[in-house]
């Protein structure tokens, strides 16, 4: 039986008591009033009109007495109704009357406004609450008890590669997440979020909704972070170094080669003076190389701001391989790509991985390229190469570290920060199944085609 079937028959009931209860407190007067006429000296027919017209008037009384009371009732029993339906704006008769009747009119109507404006406020924070959501960059992912995704907000569904709707009903082992609902663990950090590496902060939480337990992940991305305060460590090393160290080569190269000017003069020809000047030639040499080398990591903690703008990409890719170590650099791209980017950043990013890409290939057959799309509104371009691979990824984006014999272990690393300061990634990884390495540089909403190109692809 439903609420309002059942709201109905009490309502039938409480009615028919009013009416026996309002007859049998008028049937006394109406008996007496019988017996009264007929005790008056009038004839039968008299009696019997007079008879009529007091049951008629007590018979409307009754009905009278009974609108008076039922009416109202009935009213704000609807508006009563209204109101556990969700409907707020209806309000009860304020013209009723005073006393307590009119007394429960007014708090019911003021129960209604109370409702209606928390109904709005709650309709308000949950708009604002599904844009912020909507939003974020975070990932927040909701799975009911059977542990099947019920909400995705899009940073979790381009996290999982997911449909824009967030393909609900998956089970969390499909997407590969069961693990991180265990009740043990409530933050901990990742290195794989659905086969994709990097560090990721997870935190579970649990909640009820009708009684039943329900699960909540939020998986924000902390490498960024991570990246950007090892960036900074760097950088403040690179500058105590740099200052350090040249205090110290700048007066070494100058009394070397003053000393080796001294005595060139002053020294007998010999083997001593030969062996002199040679060690007095190696030790400016080395401080200059020395300069030079921090000359290099300085730019790690210069690099400028990026200023994107959109242009053809095609020519920015020919100039890369045009440089005479690029030669062998085979480029792909369609003619009509346009990319937002800063050339000249970009242009040197591409060259260092052009030139660890010419380099891996040494002596064997093969190919270095540069190949260039776009996907959706993404930018991608890989630079893969058929050589050996990558030996030690781990350390491939510490700065100092490098596996080419004469490598400064600075371009990777200056690369990286050219392309991130675009808003983009870049990866370097062995390639699956075959010999060499790919390097993939993303940057979001940078890329777009003529229209006709779009369908195509």
């Amino acid at each position: 039986m439903t609420s309002t079937a059942h709201s109905g028959r009490l309502r039938s009931r409480y009615e028919s008591v009013v009416a026996r209860r309002t007859i049998a407190l008028a049937a006394p007067g109406g008996l007496f009033g019988l017996w009264s006429i007929w005790q008056l000296p009038m004839s039968t027919l008299w009696c019997s009109v007079w008879s009529v017209v007091l049951l008629l008037s007590l018979g409307a009384l009754v009905c009278t007495l009974l609108k008076a009371v039922n009416m109202p009732l009935r009213g704000l029993a609807n508006v009563v109704e209204a109101y556990r339906g969700g409907d707020y704006t209806i309000r009860g008769n304020r013209f009723i009357g005073s006393g307590a009747l009119g007394d429960l009119v007014v708090e019911i109507n003021s129960l209604g406004g109370t409702l209606h404006e928390q109904r709005l406020k709650a309709i308000e924070a949950t708009a604002l609450l599904d844009k912020l959501i909507g939003a974020i960059g975070v990932a927040v992912l909701a799975f009911d008890g059977e542990r099947c995704l019920r909400l995705c907000n899009p940073a979790a569904a381009r996290l999982l590669g997911l449909a824009a709707g967030g393909e609900g009903g998956r089970a969390a082992s499909d997407l590969g997440l069961e693990s991180l609902l265990s009740d043990t663990v409530r933050t901990q950090i990742v290195t794989t979020i659905a086969g994709r590496p990097g560090r990721w902060q997870v935190t579970h939480g649990t909640f009820r909704e009708s009684g039943l337990a329900q699960h909540l992940l939020i998986i924000s991305d902390v490498q960024p972070v991570l990246r950007e305060e090892e960036r900074a460590a760097w950088q403040r090393l690179i500058r105590v170094m740099g200052h350090e160290v040249n205090n110290s080569l700048a007066p070494i190269k100058s009394m070397a080669e003053s000393l080796h000017s001294l005595l060139s003069d002053v020294l007998a020809a010999g083997k001593m003076r030969n062996d002199t000047l040679d060690a007095l030639r190696v030790i400016g040499e080395r401080t200059a190389g020395l300069g030079r080398f921090l000359a290099q990591y300085s730019r790690l903690a210069r690099v400028p701001t990026a200023h994107p703008r959109w242009q053809p990409l095609a020519p920015v890719l020919a100039r890369v391989g045009a440089l005479e170590t690029l030669q062998r650099m085979k480029i792909e791209v369609a003619e009509n790509l346009e990319a937002c980017i800063d050339a000249d950043q970009l242009e040197q990013a591409l060259i260092n991985l052009g030139k660890n890409a010419v380099e891996a290939q040494e002596d064997r057959d093969g190919e270095a390229r540069i190949e260039a799309r776009a996907r959706g509104a993404d930018l991608i371009i890989a630079i893969t190469d058929d050589g050996v691979g990558v030996a030690n990824p781990d350390n491939l984006f510490v700065p100092f570290f490098t596996t080419k014999r004469g490598g400064s272990g600075v371009g990777l690393v200056l690369s990286r920060q050219l392309v991130e300061a675009h808003g983009g990634t870049l990866s370097l990884e062995n390639r699956g199944g075959r010999p060499g390495a790919v390097a993939t540089l993303v940057i979001p909403g940078a890329a777009r085609l003529p229209a006709r190109l779009r369908a195509e692809q």
